[in-house]
C-alpha cells in the first residue's frame, strides 16, 4: 500500500466526514429555524410553526433532488453543461419581467410556481457550476490564449448584470469569486486571472459607488452605532444579539432578539440568535462544521486529480468554495466582519430555493465521492446516494458475519 494511501479503516472514517456535517448542520437548522421564527411566525401566521413546517418541507424536497441527482452520471452532467446554462439565463431573464418576478422589499428575485417560490440566482449556482466544470476540462489547455479566456468571462458577465438588475449584490460577489478561483485551478494563467480579478473587483465597487442604497451599507458597516435607529439598525440588532450571548449563550430558545427586534432572523441573521442562545461556544461548532464540510469536498477534488478526472475535481472545487464562500460571507455578516448581504447559511437558515440547491450539491458531491471511489470498495461508479445510505448498516453487519454473529 502506498504510504499516502490511507488505510481501509482510516478511509471509512474520512467518508463519513461529510454526511456527518452536513446532517450536523441539518439538525442545527431545524432547531434554530423553529427557535428563530416562533415569534414572528405566530404573530403573522397564527401558526407558531409555520416556518418550521415550511423548512421540513423543502428539506424532504431536497433529500428527494439529492437522490435523484447522485443517480445521475458525471458524464451526463458534463454533457447537460450548456443547456443548464441557458435554462439558468433564461430564469434570470424571466425574473426581470414585469408581471412574472416577484417583488419583496424593493429587490425582484423570486419566480411563482403555483403555491411555490423559486429564487432563480440560487438555481443559476448550480447551473453554473456544471458549466464551468465542464468548459474548463474541455478548454484547460486553450485557457493561455485570449480567445478562450474571454468566454468564461463573458458568461460571468452577463449572469452578473443579471443578478445586479434584481439586484443581487451577495451572489454577485460569491459566485464570482467561486468562478474566478475554477478558471485558475482550470488552468488560466496568472496574468490573465488578476487581471480578471482586478476588472470583476473595480466593477463590483463601482457599482457600489454608483448605488445610494449600497454605499450607505458600506457606511453604516464602518459605523452602525452612527445610526443604529436607521440605516444601522438591522446590524446593531445583530451584535446586541452576539453580545447577549457571550460565552455559552442564554439557553435555547431564551432569545430576545428575535422578538420583533432583528429583522430576517430565521434567514439572513439566523447565526446571530444562534450566537445569543448558544454563545461563543455554538458558533465556533457551526464555524468547525463548515470547516470539515469543506475539507471533506477538498479531499474529493484530490481524489478526482488522482483518477485524473478534472471535470469531477473542478466541480468539487467550485461546490467547496461556493458553500465555503457563502457561510464566509452570511456569518461575516451577522458578526458586523462584512457590509450586509442577503445570503442565507447553507443548510441551517429558513429558505427554500437555497436549502434544496444546497441538497442538491450534496447529491453531486456524493455522486463524485461514488465515481472515485476505488472500484475494489463495491464498484463506486454505479453509487449514488440511494444506494450509499445503508452502507453504515451493510458493514456493520458484514463485520457481524465474519464474526460469526447471526444477521
Amino acid at each position: 500500500m502506498n504510504a499516502l494511501t490511507p488505510s481501509p479503516h482510516k478511509r471509512e472514517l474520512l467518508d463519513r466526514l461529510l454526511p456527518f456535517s452536513v446532517l450536523a448542520l441539518v439538525s442545527i437548522g431545524v432547531v434554530m429555524v423553529a427557535s428563530s421564527s416562533i415569534a414572528f411566525a405566530s404573530d403573522i401566521y397564527a401558526d407558531p410553526w409555520y416556518f418550521l413546517k415550511r423548512h421540513l418541507a423543502f428539506l424532504a424536497i431536497g433529500g428527494v433532488v439529492a437522490l435523484v441527482v447522485s443517480q445521475i452520471p458525471l458524464a451526463i452532467w458534463s454533457r447537460l453543461s450548456w443547456p443548464l446554462l441557458l435554462f439558468a439565463c433564461l430564469l434570470l431573464i424571466a425574473v426581470l419581467v414585469p408581471g412574472i418576478g416577484r417583488e419583496v422589499n424593493g429587490s425582484q428575485r423570486w419566480l411563482m410556481f403555483g403555491g411555490i417560490t423559486i429564487q432563480p440566482a440560487e438555481v443559476a449556482k448550480f447551473c453554473m457550476l456544471v458549466f464551468f466544470a465542464s468548459f474548463l476540462t474541455r478548454r484547460n489547455r486553450q485557457l493561455h490564449h485570449w480567445s478562450s479566456f474571454m468566454v468564461p468571462v463573458t458568461v460571468l458577465g452577463i449572469f452578473a448584470l443579471l443578478l445586479l438588475l434584481q439586484p443581487d449584490f451577495g451572489s454577485v460577489v460569491v459566485l464570482s469569486g467561486t468562478v474566478l478561483a475554477m478558471v485558475f485551478l482550470g488552468g488560466a494563467r496568472l496574468p490573465h486571472t488578476f487581471l480578471l480579478v482586478l476588472a470583476a473587483a473595480s466593477g463590483l465597487a463601482l457599482m457600489a459607488l454608483m448605488s445610494p442604497y449600497r454605499l450607505q451599507r458600506l457606511l453604516t458597516f464602518l459605523d452602525p452605532w452612527g445610526d443604529q435607529f436607521a440605516s444601522g439598525y438591522q446590524l446593531t440588532q445583530s451584535l446586541i444579539a452576539f453580545g447577549r450571548g457571550e460565552w455559552f449563550g442564554v439557553g435555547l430558545g431564551n432569545s430576545v432578539q428575535k422578538l420583533f427586534y432583528l429583522p430576517e432572523a430565521h434567514t439572513d441573521f439566523i447565526f446571530a440568535i444562534l450566537a445569543e442562545e448558544w454563545g461563543m461556544l455554538g458558533g465556533l461548532v457551526v464555524i468547525g462544521l463548515f470547516v470539515v464540510l469543506t475539507c471533506s469536498l477538498l479531499r474529493l477534488v484530490r481524489m478526482a486529480l488522482v483518477r485524473q478526472n478534472f471535470f469531477a475535481a473542478l466541480l468539487a472545487f467550485g461546490m467547496a468554495f461556493l458553500l465555503a464562500g457563502q457561510a464566509f460571507v452570511n456569518m461575516g455578516v451577522a458578526s458586523g466582519l462584512l457590509p450586509t448581504k442577503g445570503l442565507t447559511l447553507p443548510f441551517v437558515s429558513s429558505g427554500g430555493s437555497s436549502l434544496v440547491v444546497c441538497c442538491a450539491l450534496l447529491g453531486l458531491a456524493v455522486r463524485i465521492g461514488g465515481e472515485m471511489r476505488p472500484q475494489d470498495e463495491g464498484g463506486g461508479a454505479r453509487q449514488g446516494l440511494w444506494q450509499q445510505l445503508p452502507v453504515f448498516a451493510r458493514r456493520r453487519a458484514g463485520r457481524r458475519v465474519h464474526s460469526g454473529g447471526a444477521v
